[in-house]
């Protein structure tokens, strides 16, 4: 069974804080016998007036850029099948060039501003994380983030969390992972003497049992699997504690802007707080729902 990509876009800043996915992209393509493309979005000067030249050196600085990380993938092993200089916003560009592509899987690197400042600013890598239609993979720079000893899925029982699961148990079988399926359930149910809501938490069990029996077909190994009351991301995080580097998958439904303002949502707050790395499986379509991991 075979849920691996078979093309892989890399979008990179040159900057230190994109090594890791660098790292991570080179190790997912050779292992998973994949293309690896690479892309860096450089900005344009918005003003009518700002002469020619400036334009044409902003422009050869992010040649520069982009030459310089194909030499570190070659460096590192790797083989760039084709590096890509787009002009624009950066999360814009990137997922227009994943959609052209066809690609499977789009990786991107976190910059390191600090947990604060991540929930109160976000980064290029959120808006691409909210806006994609395609498995992201975020790495932070931090020591140990990669490659994974531990993958966390956590499952609120979504497709886009099936999906997540199934890429994830593929990425943690290419590294010989150990792998936890997770599903968070409110503590109401879980306080509750409601016959009604205490089926709930077992129909809940019986389908997480069988998600784990298929992940056992990727995974080679039937996965440990975790039935929790609290809050979703907390209790996603929590899990991850004790074991490093630990990769967390989830699903995305897609709040919208708006939602995730109000409410956020799991897959955001996973993506700022992990400790190393961090998969979403965002929907393929646009979708209205209005609860999410």
């Amino acid at each position: 069974m075979n849920h691996f990509p078979t093309k892989i876009l890399l979008a990179t800043d040159g900057s230190e804080d994109a090594a890791q996915a660098r790292e991570a992209a080179v190790d997912l393509a050779r292992k998973g016998s994949s293309e690896l493309h690479l892309v860096h979005v450089w900005h344009d000067v918005p003003s009518p007036y700002a002469h020619a030249f400036v334009k044409r050196e902003l422009k050869r600085q992010g040649q520069e850029i982009l030459d310089e990380q194909v030499t570190k993938i070659k460096e590192a092993g790797g083989t760039v099948t084709k590096a890509h200089l787009k002009r624009g916003r950066t999360s814009d560009e990137v997922i227009r060039l994943s959609e052209e592509l066809g690609a499977g899987l789009l990786i991107v690197g976190s910059r390191g501003r600090g947990r604060v400042r991540r929930i109160l600013m976000g980064s290029h890598s959120e808006d691409i994380v909210h806006h994609a239609h395609l498995p992201v993979l975020v790495l932070r720079c931090v020591e140990d983030a990669w490659p994974p000893a531990r993958v966390v899925i956590g499952d609120d029982l979504s497709e886009e969390a099936k999906e997540a699961g199934e890429l994830a148990a593929s990425i943690a079988r290419l590294f010989e992972a150990d792998t936890l399926l997770v599903h968070v359930y409110p503590y109401l149910l879980y306080e509750s003497s409601d016959p009604k809501a205490q089926e709930s938490v077992r129909q809940s069990e019986k389908v997480l049992e069988e998600r784990a029996n298929r992940l056992e077909g990727i995974l080679g190994y039937k996965p440990r699997f975790e039935m929790l009351a609290g809050n979703p991301a907390e209790a996603i995080l929590g899990a991850t504690r004790g074991a490093s580097p630990t990769l967390v998958a989830v699903g995305s439904r897609g709040l919208g802007s708006a939602g995730r303002m109000r409410l956020g949502s799991v897959s955001t707050k996973v993506v700022r707080a992990a400790p190393g790395s961090a998969l979403v499986c965002c929907p393929h379509v646009e979708r209205d729902k209005s609860q999410a991991y």
